[in-house]
């Protein structure tokens, strides 16, 4: 006779309840979730990883977020933006390794020399590289000209993550000035799927105040508005925002890690052929953690291509990995951890989302 997980696992639509037992399951159940979610990635996307080369921009922001520690009110970070030749130095590398895609990451800014210049970076990406790389955009909430106007340029896709699809929750994180409004952050998605873009979104994971029942909405959330990609991770505190105060309150590390897995695998089983990424937050809890996360059903990796003077100024949160590590370097360690996990890199590949589905 089957047992109660194992029935939840064969269903072919998980409902609320279930998603709670998968959340809440003990390590002995983990392990079969885990194990049926890499099954569903093998079927449905395959035993590969794709590699997203990741430029980390600018960390200049006009947002406040109480848990960033890049938020425009935190006055010990070191602002900066990248020169063209140095955002071109980094597209080089992923051109010549293989990296078939780029994230272009950056604070929130809607002045018009921001919006112009990443229209310019984008259009001279797509004419130097003949349109072989797939551009990624993660530059916040923007206008629908601001967006129609980076798709015509030469992006493809872009992540904004929701943070939590709760709007209490989502009000305790961002203070309240009129300029982190939750219905703004949900209809800036739905403008982005309007427009065409492979859309993704997320949420962190083990925030102060937060709840299982919260994330088993946030994982109907997705599935409600049907993305095609999805980033997301455990919340890792920094001492240098006002969230900082409520670190009590966390779940301990190894919890937040281990929920961000199951979060990872609950996803598979439920969206079968989106891309989910293996974030970097996971490896500042687990030195393994992004490895690991592959193991549960992840498919999307972000090596940082950006240049070290610039990687302790982007510290969203503490402990990030990686900031003295080489491009070389990190690639290496990569691919052999990888490979040892049973899983080939799509090197040339764009991989874009099968789940995606451009609107008519």
């Amino acid at each position: 006779m089957k047992s109660r997980m194992e029935n939840i696992l064969d269903k072919p639509l998980l409902g609320k309840e279930d998603i709670l037992s998968l959340l809440m399951c003990d390590e002995r159940e983990q392990k079969k979730l885990f194990a049926r979610a890499a099954e569903i990635k093998e079927k449905y996307v395959g035993n590969i990883v794709y590699f997203r080369g990741l430029i980390e921009y600018s960390n200049i922001c006009s947002k406040n977020c109480l848990y960033c520690g890049v938020r425009s009110g935190n006055q010990h970070v070191k602002r900066y933006q990248m020169t063209d030749d140095e955002v071109f130095e980094a597209c080089d590398y992923a051109f010549r390794n293989g990296f078939a895609s780029l994230v272009i990451q950056s604070g929130e800014r809607h002045d018009v020399s921001f919006v112009r210049k990443i229209s310019d970076l984008l259009k001279e990406i797509k004419d130097r590289y003949q349109g072989r790389l797939r551009i990624t955009l993660s530059c916040g909430e923007q206008t629908e000209d601001s967006y129609r106007q980076w798709l015509e340029s030469g992006a493809q896709r872009y992540l904004l993550r929701i943070e939590t699809s709760n709007p209490l929750l989502y009000s305790r994180l961002h203070p309240d000035d009129g300029n982190h409004v939750f219905r703004e952050r949900v209809e800036a998605l739905d403008t982005l799927k309007k427009l065409g873009y492979q859309a993704g979104t997320g949420v962190m994971i083990g925030l102060p105040f937060q709840t299982i029942d919260q994330l088993a909405n946030d994982l109907l959330f997705f599935r409600e508005k049907d993305f095609p990609m999805f980033g997301m991770g455990p919340y890792i505190e920094h001492a240098e925002t006002p969230l900082y105060q409520y670190k009590d309150l966390l779940w301990t590390e190894k919890e937040r890690f281990t929920l961000s897995l199951k979060m990872v695998a609950v996803l598979r089983l439920m969206m079968k052929d989106v891309n989910i990424a293996a974030t970097t937050a996971m490896q500042t809890l687990d030195p393994l953690g992004r490895e690991k996360a592959i193991m549960a059903g992840a498919n999307v990796i972000m090596p940082n291509l950006t240049h070290l003077k610039y990687r302790r100024d982007y510290q969203l949160y503490e402990g990030k990995p990686c900031l003295d590590e080489e491009a070389d370097q990190c690639k290496v360690c990569l691919e052999s951890r990888i490979r040892l996990s049973g899983n080939r890199i799509g090197y040339g590949e764009w991989g874009d989302s099968l789940h995606y589905q451009k609107p008519t």
